[in-house]
């Protein structure tokens, strides 16, 4: 009897355990389910637009007060056009995601010798990167075409092995080049590298290739509007076209920008990389300078149906496929050359906007 008793107590007790590991395990299913979908709460929550923060003002607010703007305006992308210790300092444990360029004047150095590589990433990357989130570096904006586009490649592939070297071999290394970068540009099929900086291209496309990099580019429809208004409709370059404005074989465009970017496709296909993917490092609207095709209401349009776009679509040539956007610019700035390239910002330099947006 007292034995029967024991084995009873002895059977509760190891139920009772039983039970509270079940507890303790489906407390930590719960846990780690919360966890997980806090992740992908984050991961699918995250937009690929930045704006790009330039420096060309006398009158701009303290990178601090910048940062905090970026923060409060939930943009999650910064691009710096040169190493600014301030604005790095004022970037620690932001968590914005930054690009970083080197000046171009120090390209070459950074090319014809790996140790300047190594200098330039243990000065301005190194003594940040537990605290500011290098996303990607840039190697030359805008240089290609021009007297700086053979030191393009170098430059990447030393730059890439110093970051290696510090622990951050997954930043991305890439290059920004312009429109006229391109021979040809219409119809977005046609579009092609120039002769001169084919060579080049293919050497820069086949570093990108080996790590998915974007090739980044600076699209502008402003530009191309402003010039020839006759020829390119307003409602083309302001994503406001509800009929197609281009057809080009079986694609059609009802907007310049994904014309434009189409464009960068087709010479990438020329130069056998079909498949590099392609960023945006700039696009915008003035918001003055220029009337009538500068206003508050043709910025204000432009900008926000980029960044619905640029959210939801790829273009006719590559349908599906978002780009990482960075839109341009963060402020007006007034030491900027001539009213139109002044006038360019978000925001005025005392931290108002100059449309509602963010």
């Amino acid at each position: 009897m007292e034995r029967h008793r024991c084995s009873v107590i002895l059977e509760v007790e190891a139920k009772n355990k039983q039970m509270e590991l079940m507890s303790s395990m489906c407390r930590l299913m719960f846990a780690t389910a919360i966890i997980l979908a806090a992740h992908q709460f984050s991961i699918y929550s995250s937009h690929p637009i930045g704006v790009c923060y330039g420096l060309n003002g006398d009158n701009l607010p303290p990178p601090s007060e910048v940062v905090g703007l970026y923060k409060s305006s939930g943009i999650e992308f910064l691009r710096l056009y040169e190493p600014r210790s301030d604005v790095l300092e004022a970037l620690r444990g932001s968590g914005i995601a930054v690009a970083l360029c080197p000046k171009n004047e120090d390209l070459a150095h950074i090319a014809q010798r790996p140790g300047a590589a190594d200098a330039w990433v243990n000065t301005n990357i190194a003594p940040y990167m537990n605290d500011v989130l290098f996303r990607w570096i840039i190697l030359g904006n805008e240089v290609i075409p021009g007297s700086l586009a053979n030191y393009v490649p170098a430059a990447m592939a030393n730059t890439r092995h110093s970051l290696a070297a510090i622990g951050l071999a997954n930043v991305t290394i890439t290059t920004v080049i312009p429109g006229n970068a391109l021979e040809s540009s219409f119809p977005p099929s046609a579009g092609a590298f120039s002769s001169d900086i084919t060579d080049v291209m293919v050497s820069v496309a086949g570093i990108l290739a080996t790590s998915d990099a974007p090739l980044m580019i600076n699209v502008y429809p402003y530009f191309a509007y402003a010039s020839n208004p006759s020829q390119v409709p307003a409602n083309y370059a302001l994503f406001t076209a509800t009929d197609p404005v281009v057809t080009d074989g079986s694609f059609l465009y009802f907007n310049l920008f994904d014309a434009m970017v189409d464009a960068f496709h087709a010479a990438l296909e020329k130069i056998g990389y079909p498949d590099l993917k392609v960023g945006i490092a700039e696009s915008g609207w003035p918001s003055a300078g220029n009337d009538p095709y500068t206003s508050i209401g043709n910025a204000m349009t432009y900008n926000r149906n980029l960044m619905n776009h640029v959210l939801q679509n790829g273009t006719p040539r590559r349908p599906g496929k978002l780009m990482e956007t960075f839109l341009f610019a963060m402020f007006n700035e007034n030491l900027k050359r001539g009213a139109v390239e002044q006038n360019f910002g978000f925001f005025y330099p005392n931290k108002d906007p100059v449309y509602p947006f963010w």
